[in-house]
């Protein structure tokens, strides 16, 4: 925000705030992680008001997880409660998870952003596919048991997801479908998936932005501090209002809703990617 005017930085603000509260609802209203929302429409605000082209995607990945970080504490301690989460998943998928979120985050590094729209162009686009199918394929009766498979099937989701700015339950969730555990499980324990990403992503893009030119006013290694308080506080607020109005609409419509406006975010991305 070094160069923006009051009048920029009011309109900014009030973007964030928007934003917290379009990520929050959506959220509580389709039980999908803020940050497949927050990341595309903070690239937008950043690219708006003008800032760095180089760093605007790894500010907005950055900014993402960091704010996944309390969400998932929040929503891991709630389906715990529950008996939701499978502690015996965590402790095989866990580790491989964490090393793929702290690799991405660490990639970060030496991609550009162009790498990044690119990244999560195609991951949303397949993520946007998968909501319009009625059912998850299931492709196998139980979770892989060998270290090599737990690795293969697992990492990409913690690299993916930090790449991307996501908590992971996007792409978690659907895996855990696939190897036949129940939906309410799944969903519960890629909460706590959500935390062992976001938060070794967002150290691992700190670092990686620490020196780096042309970040805002405010920015911590790659992570805006004021987005990340302005759209947590805003998200905070709205998730409730969002699982209020999930009780009385169409889930499948809203799926399929949320499905279009991720194929046309990871569309625009790509056209963006591939124009530069």
């Amino acid at each position: 925000m070094n160069n923006l005017s009051l009048l920029s930085i009011a309109l900014l603000v009030i973007g964030l705030m928007c934003t917290g509260l379009a990520s929050g609802t959506l959220a509580g209203l389709l039980g999908v992680g803020g940050g497949i929302i927050i990341v595309p429409v903070l690239f937008y605000l950043f690219t708006a008001f003008e800032f760095s082209s180089e760093i605007t995607m790894h500010l907005s990945v950055a900014t993402s997880l960091a704010i996944i970080v309390p969400t998932s504490i929040s929503s891991a301690r709630a389906h715990h409660k529950k008996g939701s989460v499978d502690i015996d998943l965590l402790k095989t998928w866990g580790p491989w998870i964490i090393l793929g979120a702290t690799l991405g985050g660490l990639g970060s590094k030496v991609l550009e952003t162009n790498h990044l729209l690119m990244i999560f162009g195609v991951i949303a686009l397949i993520m946007s596919l998968n909501l319009m199918l009625p059912k998850t394929p299931v492709l196998s009766k139980t979770p892989p048991k060998k270290k090599l498979t737990t690795a293969l099937v697992t990492t990409p989701i913690g690299l993916l997801s930090a790449l991307m700015g996501i908590g992971g339950g996007s792409i978690a969730v659907p895996v855990q479908a696939m190897c036949s555990i129940a939906i309410h499980r799944a969903v519960g324990t890629a909460a706590v998936f959500g935390l062992f990403i976001a938060l070794p992503g967002a150290l691992a893009f700190l670092w990686s932005g620490l020196g780096v030119a042309g970040r805002p006013l405010g920015s911590l290694g790659y992570i805006s501090i004021p987005a990340f308080f302005i759209i947590g506080i805003a998200s905070v607020f709205a998730a409730p209002f969002g699982s209020a109005l999930a009780h009385k609409l169409d889930a499948l419509k809203l799926r399929r809703v949320f499905a279009v406006f991720l194929l046309l975010s990871s569309i625009n991305m790509l056209f963006t990617a591939w124009q530069n």
